[in-house]
């Protein structure tokens, strides 16, 4: 894998335009694009999720971002969204973080995050949760975020 390519990761609460803030922002540079893993992972849930779910998103997740790594021509990547969500979930949902994810965390940083704001109107989807939670989790990411040490900007509009 590269070591030199820069990961951008576009993180946030629900419904703040991180997918499609992504998807401009890797055509706009002509950078390799990430998509979210946990999407197509929920749409085709036949019950509801469990910690094992959880541990198979992270996977998930970080097998899309190598596989991008090594095959890319760009000097960065632009991911929609990171493994830190699978801890946010797994903690508010589960009340427990897979073991598996908090070892990673120190240990596959990004070099920035741009963490989407919640100024935006609520979209309503189907795997969308929580609509009057918006602050709290805003609040969480930055907790989670300063609690890396990551760089990371708000993106507000």
């Amino acid at each position: 894998m590269n070591n030199s390519i820069k990961k951008i990761a576009i993180v946030g609460p629900e419904s703040t335009g991180k997918s499609t803030m992504s998807q401009l922002l890797a055509k706009y540079y002509k950078a390799s694009w990430v998509p979210e893993y946990a999407r197509y992972y929920c749409e085709n849930l036949t019950a509801p999720y469990t910690l094992q779910d959880e541990v198979n998103m992270y996977y998930g997740q970080i097998a899309l971002e190598d596989a991008i790594l090594v095959t890319t021509e760009s000097e960065f990547i632009i991911c929609d969204t990171t493994f830190v969500t699978v801890k946010i979930w797994s903690d508010e949902m589960l009340g427990e973080t897979p073991q598996v994810v908090l070892d990673a965390l120190p240990k596959r940083p990004y070099d920035l995050y741009l963490l989407m704001d919640i100024d935006l109107p609520w979209q309503d989807d189907p795997l969308r949760d929580f609509p009057n939670q918006r602050q709290y989790f805003m609040d969480v990411w930055h907790k989670e975020l300063k609690a890396l040490k990551a760089n990371y900007k708000v993106v507000s509009g």
